[in-house]
């Protein structure tokens, strides 16, 4: 089949998000005059190295933020952001995380997660997420369409957690794998990994 996204596709769903896919999911956490904010972001990523930088994506509006949700609201209001990497052991937290809640409602609160400081920034991060990466906005750039926007960030601290480190290396099997959004209702625990060398 073929077809042009303005014209539909036919289909009892969109198939864009399960194409691009899977996706890690960023769960990005912030602090603002309203307070603190959790929420899963599946368009999410990591950019450069040196230094490393990570961007994510917001794609609607809420009715109580103009034009935008509350994570890039409360980081066009503080500068700041951490990235909590989400992990098979925290599934269910960061699904709870998704409901639509009204501004200012925490949901480290509704959902019971448990919350830390941050090193570097004023922001909280999930405590036992299997990473956390600190995070310094650079920049907020406006896509096509209503209510889209890109975040991208300079990552200023990076929290490891203890178990996830195995052999010198990042390794979050032991906290259920890497949580990757498929599209539709679907999700994978990345669990199954190889290697491959480049070619010289």
């Amino acid at each position: 089949m073929f077809y042009r996204p303005e014209n539909g596709h036919g289909l009892p769903h969109n198939p864009f998000n399960a194409i691009v896919a899977p996706r890690p999911i960023g769960w990005i956490s912030t602090r603002g005059s309203a307070g603190d904010n959790l929420a899963p972001y599946s368009f999410f990523n990591a950019v450069a190295y040196v230094p490393p930088q990570v961007m994510f994506a917001s794609t609607s509006a809420k009715p109580d933020r103009k034009g935008t949700k509350d994570s890039v609201a409360q980081i066009i209001e503080s500068g700041v952001f951490c990235v909590n990497i989400a992990t098979g052991d925290l599934r269910d937290q960061v699904n709870a995380s998704s409901a639509p809640m009204p501004a200012g409602t925490s949901e480290f609160e509704a959902a019971g997660i448990a919350a830390a400081e941050c090193d570097t920034i004023a922001c909280p991060r999930v405590a036992g997420a299997a990473a956390a990466l600190e995070c310094r906005m650079t920049r907020i750039v406006p896509l096509a369409g209503e209510a889209n926007f890109v975040v991208f960030g300079v990552v200023t601290g990076v929290h490891i957690r203890d178990d996830c480190v195995v052999e010198g290396r990042f390794d979050p099997r032991a906290a259920g794998g890497w949580i990757a959004r498929l599209g539709y209702r679907d999700y994978a625990a990345v669990q199954d990994l190889f290697e491959m060398e480049r070619p010289a």
